[in-house]
């Protein structure tokens, strides 16, 4: 998986988002990710060769690693990044479909884009941040109700699987074909408890980051639904119509923006 790419991605969608959304993408890559390539791959590099036992029985090794093990632990933490992080992508998404309208209306105001001024404005649509309100703050919101659900359930998944977020030294095993009650020993017991622990806490970091984003969403911005509607979009287009020196092109997006119900 390439996560410097995962990474630009959130990072060009968090453009649109709250600083608590800045602080969870700093933890999520901080402390899951970084932790992850960096220390933990290398500690449960050796979970199922260094998984010894004291029998010789053919097949009673692999049945007990899956008895204790069904799922590496590098594996469900990937998997739990992967679900966590598409999410966002929603707004991606959003803010797409909003620039390509915007750009719509743009060459629908101004005829003809062929000079450089006019390709100019297009950019400047492109990198602008948006507003949260309207569509995008359904979207946004629905996006971390949605993350928030995956960073729970894997948290439940991995307690549940593994019996909680402590690595026991011994493990004893009955099942066919072994011929007895058999103990195995498992490698690095206390460093993989510390890193399971590590992890955990992130996840339950990112979860609270969550839970208080959706808060400050809802008392800032659903009081103000009413009140804003398509005004947001208007004051932006304001501002931008006196950054730039085309006021007649931006003039008539402002008029096709307050005019239209997308906004």
């Amino acid at each position: 998986m390439s996560w410097p790419a995962l990474y630009a991605q959130l990072v060009r969608v968090n453009r649109h988002s709250t600083s608590l959304g800045k602080i969870w993408l700093s933890v999520l890559f901080i402390f899951q990710v970084m932790v992850l390539i960096v220390a933990a791959e290398s500690v449960w590099g050796d979970e199922q060769s260094d998984f010894t036992c004291n029998t010789l029985q053919p097949g009673c090794e692999n049945v007990c690693y899956d008895q204790f093990f069904p799922v590496s632990h590098i594996r469900l933490w990937s998997l739990q990044l992967v679900f966590v992080s598409t999410p966002t992508l929603l707004v991606s998404m959003y803010v797409a479909y909003r620039n390509r309208g915007d750009k719509r209306r743009l060459i629908q105001v101004s005829g003809f884009l062929g000079n450089k001024g006019q390709e100019e404005e297009l950019e400047t649509l492109k990198e602008r941040k948006l507003l949260v309100t309207g569509a995008l703050w359904w979207t946004y919101i629905c996006s971390l109700v949605v993350r928030l659900l995956f960073e729970g359930g894997f948290m439940y998944a991995l307690y549940v699987v593994y019996n909680g977020f402590q690595m026991p030294r011994l493990v004893q095993c009955n099942q066919w074909p072994c011929p007895n009650l058999v103990d195995y020993f498992i490698s690095r017991p206390t460093e993989k408890a510390i890193f399971t622990v590590l992890l955990a806490t992130a996840s339950s970091i990112c979860m609270v980051l969550n839970m208080a984003e959706v808060a400050y969403l809802i008392a800032k911005y659903l009081p103000l639904e009413h009140i804003l509607g398509s005004e947001s979009a208007a004051r932006l287009v304001k501002s931008a119509i006196l950054r730039r020196p085309n006021l007649a092109l931006l003039s008539g997006l402002f008029r096709a923006t307050v005019q239209s119900s997308d906004w």
